[in-house]
Formats: C-alpha cells, sequence, structure tokens
C-alpha cells in the first residue's frame, strides 16, 4: 500500500543498457518510470534531424525499455507507472537542439495529440513529463502548444499523470512559468531540476530554492531532485538527499526524483540513492 507520495526516475536517455528491472522498486511508494525521451524531430542517415511539427517518435533505448518490458515491469509492481518525457536537451547523441518549433498552434497540437495517444496505448503509457528546455517560439505559442495538448489528453486518458520540468535559467523559467500560469490545472507535478544548482549547495540552500521555486509555481506540487553519474560542480546525490530529508522534516516533500537510472547503473554506488530516496518517500 502506498501513501500517495510519488518517486521519480527518468531512463532511457543515455543508452547505457539499464533495464526496468535493474532499479530497485519500493512498494510503500508511488514509483514512476520517466522515459527520456519522445522528440518531434526525424532523424535519417541523409539528412541531419529535422523538427517534425508535433509527430513525437521514441528516442529512448527501445530494445532495452520495450513494450513488453513495460508490461513486465508493471505486472511485478502493482505500485508502478511509466511516463514518457518529450523534447529534452538534444536528439539522442546527435549534437542537434531539441527545439520546440511548430508551424503553428493548431497543426502542432493535432499532431502531438495524434502521435502521442498512439504512442501511450501502444506502449501502455500512464503520463507525460514536457521537458522542451530549447525554444523557436515565443512563450504564448508555447503555453497554448503545450496547455492545448495536455487539456485534451488528460480528456482523452481521464489517469494519465502530468509534469513539466523547468530549471533555473530565466529563458525556461519564462515560458513554464507562464505554462503554469495559465494551464495549472492540467499540470500534475513540477519536476524542477535543482540538480542545476552548484555544488556548494548546502541544506539551508536547497531549502531556500525549493522555496523559491515554490513561489514560482504557486500551488504546485514541487519535487525535489538530484542527479547520479558526473555531477561536477553541480549539486551531489548526498545533497539532494539532504536537503530532502529536512524538506520532509518541514512538511513540504511531496515527492522527489533523479535523472537518471542510466547514469547510476554506470557507477560504483549503483542504485543506492534510488534506495535511499524511496526510503525517504515511504517514510513520509
Amino acid at each position: 500500500m502506498t501513501n500517495g507520495y510519488v518517486f521519480r526516475e527518468y531512463i532511457g536517455a543515455q543508452f547505457t543498457g539499464v533495464q526496468f528491472s535493474d532499479v530497485p522498486v519500493n512498494a510503500g511508494v508511488s514509483f514512476h518510470f520517466i522515459l527520456a525521451f519522445a522528440i518531434d524531430y526525424l532523424v535519417s542517415q541523409s539528412s541531419p534531424p529535422a523538427p517534425t511539427n508535433g509527430v513525437f517518435s521514441p528516442f529512448w533505448d527501445t530494445d532495452n525499455l520495450s513494450a513488453a518490458a513495460m508490461a513486465a515491469t508493471k505486472a511485478a509492481h502493482p505500485n508502478l507507472s511509466i511516463m514518457v518525457a518529450l523534447g529534452g536537451d538534444t536528439v539522442q547523441n546527435t549534437g542537434v537542439n531539441a527545439t520546440f518549433a511548430p508551424s503553428s498552434v493548431d497543426s502542432w497540437v493535432a499532431n502531438a495529440v495524434s502521435s502521442l495517444s498512439a504512442m501511450i496505448n501502444q506502449y501502455g503509457l500512464d503520463g507525460v513529463d514536457v521537458d522542451y528546455e530549447h525554444f523557436g517560439a515565443d512563450v504564448d505559442t508555447f503555453v497554448e502548444c503545450i496547455g492545448r495538448l495536455l487539456t485534451q489528453l488528460k480528456a482523452s486518458f481521464p489517469n494519465i499523470v502530468t509534469s513539466i520540468a523547468p530549471f533555473e535559467r530565466p529563458d525556461i523559467q519564462e515560458y513554464y512559468q507562464a505554462l503554469w500560469s495559465k494551464y495549472s490545472g492540467v499540470i500534475d507535478y513540477v519536476n524542477f531540476q535543482f540538480y542545476g544548482y552548484g555544488a556548494n549547495t548546502n541544506v539551508d540552500y536547497y531549502v531556500k530554492f525549493y522555496n523559491d521555486q515554490q513561489a514560482n509555481y504557486p500551488g504546485a506540487k514541487v519535487l525535489a531532485s538530484f542527479k547520479t553519474g558526473d555531477v561536477t560542480g553541480l549539486l551531489s546525490p548526498e545533497q539532494g538527499i539532504s536537503g530532502a530529508m529536512e524538506l520532509q522534516r518541514q512538511d513540504k516533500l511531496p515527492g522527489l526524483f533523479i535523472f537518471s537510472a542510466d547514469s547510476s547503473k554506470l557507477e560504483s554506488y549503483g542504485f543506492e540513492y534510488e534506495t535511499r530516496a524511496q526510503v525517504i518517500i515511504a517514510n513520509h
């Protein structure tokens, strides 16, 4: 029986061979894998990656994270759901930015609703996470495209979970805060990328940064976060754990996410932080 608090982890972007079954799952939490990423780009051998105006395709490690693997891990863990993240930083390993570049609001929304609905049905997905980090359109266009997409997906799939994944950069915040301001009613979580903060982030600073983002996204369930793998110059997993524990002590912690399972698989510590983070959430 879960306690209603959530642990989430991004998986599949870095092609390290990680499988769902590698990651420990605590039965006491609502556990969300987030596939990284689905992108509305086309990659071919003859030309550079090009945007497809809302026609999304899987760019995660589909060999290891297949529809059959998803069905198996969900059958093994009744508390487990699987989401897909949209966009991300770059188009796989091409070095090309995964830029939000719609031809028009109406055409992008129609294509996105159609392609993502098919993907949700094909893979049995339970939600979407909006993770664009590069923009080839203005704020209002982004707000309307994403807001209408989430509204229509929620209408078609009433049980899906939705989230957005901003981080501390003024241009990023401008887009996502405007989206939250108008369409917060169709956004369940804010996966704020606290791991973008520096290595000097102690517990007091972590809590301050969290409070800042709670103010930026008023009324949101803002999730704490940290990353595994290379954290040179950035907040470490230990700092993330310490910050989350203090937020929990202050009764401010609706959940936590980690980026990423792919990185953890390569580290000598393995999935230690996934285990520790879930214990925090399970003991809420």
